[in-house]
């Protein structure tokens, strides 16, 4: 399944959202989108966990939970169009 994180810390690594995902799950991966060109953090993730009931205790346990200092925005991801 994979699942979209916003609203996040500029400062939140890869590793930090590996962690706290892992609590409910098999994480598979975890990217932190960046700016292009200053290579800051746009604030949003994306995550990629192996089971779907896991992924969905995921969200409905971390969508609108407070992490560094912010209210997350925990979903399940849409396809690109």
């Amino acid at each position: 399944m994979n699942i979209y994180i916003g609203n996040l810390n500029y400062r939140v690594q890869e590793e930090d959202l590996k962690q706290v995902l892992s609590e409910y799950g098999a994480v598979e991966n975890v990217k932190v989108i960046n700016d292009r060109e200053t290579g800051r953090s746009k604030g949003f993730a994306f995550a990629e966990m192996a089971n779907d009931a896991e992924g969905k205790a995921a969200i409905e346990q971390l969508n609108g939970a407070e992490y560094a200092g912010r209210t997350m925005v925990v979903k399940e991801a849409r396809p690109r169009e």
